[in-house]
């Protein structure tokens, strides 16, 4: 991937923006890299009955295993890589990154116990904390600012098709190992269906890896005066205390109406084959049908919002668009994963989907528009970590502790859901609604 060498691309905000093919090229590629980053990160949602079944796992362990594992050394990792891409080559930190994690999905196929898998999961965590800080930089230095919206919400949009495709990819793989009988590999011998299937899934990722060496790195934009070399850490520091109302209140808001689209993917599957009757393919084409069509869709139409609103003048547009989202989400919370009839939560799980994945794109958008360049990449990191702390930590386990501690029956899985779900929404919004104005003065302060 190239030694991350100094960045040389410190340049004044006057440097013409790079021109179109050039930028959408770059995002394609992240697009591609963030798709499989999904992929990895939520294929164990397949894998539930069958860990339960060959490693013992309880519905506890399987939400440690799908958040904590995964969250907590992501957030630890995350800022000292986020300083790292403001001052170094956000190309290579993404590319080595890459292949950490595809590896590591694909190291989780080898375990053998609980904490075997546990440990392998912390790498595909440290892996992808690589990822979008840096990924989040690099596109503010691709597009301008009325046009950023949309373009970070084809980034997010990819993370959810690649959720959606997790499925659909995941359940393909599962039948057709399924039907092959005793496999068996060389070094490592007989192995179960779902090794095979992490193992499908993470080795790939090695060739998106090689594919960032493709990638130009942008010219930073936006930069402080007097600091092209890199701020201070305490520096970066003591703007975010000045202006703390604005991001402790946005990084709680956008992370709990993040809560719902998460526990959908990583619990989703386990309720269409628990409560629906789905069997295990039946489950991963709807699921996969529904994420990959409709998340994307509602990413995207998010980003397209923010972006109405900030050309009508709306400086908090993107924040707005999280409001909108919230109000809708909660009756759909409430019902989504509280009925029996398949149809009719097939039905209410299209537009779920939907309107949960509106903020996941305007979140970090509006993080670009209120930060100093050589801070956003830290600034993001920050962001990912209470996003993961709170979703991939505290959404997944919550419904696994509440489903084995509190109801005391696996099939309440859904009712833990929206329980989850319907007390994380409403404190989003507060959240952000106490963000409204100290937001418009840090956008002001940005573009003034």
């Amino acid at each position: 991937m190239g030694a991350a060498g100094q960045d040389p691309s410190l340049s004044p905000a006057a440097e013409p923006w790079p021109r179109p093919a050039v930028a959408w090229y770059a995002l394609a590629i992240l697009v591609v890299a963030f798709i499989f980053s999904f992929i990895d990160r939520i294929i164990l949602a397949m894998l539930v009955e069958p860990l339960k079944q060959d490693l013992g796992l309880t519905d506890t362990q399987l939400g440690v295993l799908q958040g904590l594992a995964f969250a907590v050394f992501y957030a630890a990792v995350g800022l000292p890589i986020g300083r790292l891409a403001d001052r170094y080559s956000r190309r290579a930190i993404i590319g080595w990154g890459v292949f950490l994690w595809s590896v590591m999905t694909a190291v989780c196929g080898l375990a053998r116990n609980f904490w075997e898998l546990f440990l392998a999961r912390v790498g595909v965590g440290v892996g992808e904390a690589a990822l979008s800080p840096a990924a989040y930089s690099m596109i503010a230095d691709y597009f301008p600012r009325e046009k950023l919206g949309r373009a970070i919400g084809v980034y997010q949009a990819g993370a959810f098709f690649g959720a959606g495709l997790s499925f659909l990819v995941g359940g393909l793989v599962i039948q057709l190992v399924s039907q092959a009988g005793a496999i068996s590999l060389p070094l490592i011998g007989a192995v179960r269906p779902w090794q095979m299937v992490l193992f499908a899934v993470g080795l790939p990722g090695v060739l998106i890896a090689l594919l960032m060496l493709t990638v130009r790195e942008p010219a930073r934009r936006g930069t402080l005066a007097g600091h092209g070399a890199g701020i201070p850490f305490g520096t970066v520091v003591r703007y975010a205390v000045q202006r703390w109302r604005v991001f402790v209140m946005h990084f709680i808001g956008f992370a709990l109406l993040a809560v719902p689209i998460t526990t959908t993917i990583t619990w989703g599957f386990t309720y269409f084959v628990r409560v629906l009757g789905y069997s295990p393919p039946q489950a991963a084409l709807t699921m996969g049908s529904i994420l990959v069509v409709l998340s994307p869709l509602g990413v995207y139409a998010g980003g397209w919002l923010a972006d109405m609103f900030q050309q009508r003048g709306y400086r908090d547009g993107t924040l707005r668009v999280g409001l909108l989202a919230a109000i809708l989400l909660v009756p759909l919370c409430a019902l989504a994963t509280t009925i029996s009839t398949p149809a009719v939560a097939v039905a209410l799980f299209c537009p779920l989907v939907f309107v949960a994945s509106l903020s996941m794109a305007v979140a970090p958008a509006a993080l670009q528009v209120i930060a100093p360049n050589q801070m956003r990449a830290q600034i993001s990191a920050t962001w990912m970590l209470v996003l993961n702390l709170v979703t991939a930590g505290l959404g997944p386990t919550a419904v696994g502790v509440i489903t084995d501690a509190v109801f005391g029956d696996p099939l309440a899985v859904g009712s833990s859901m929206a329980l989850v779900n319907c007390v994380s929404v409403p404190l989003g919004a507060l959240a952000l609604w106490a963000a409204l104005a100290p937001f418009r003065a840090a956008a002001a302060e940005q573009s003034g």
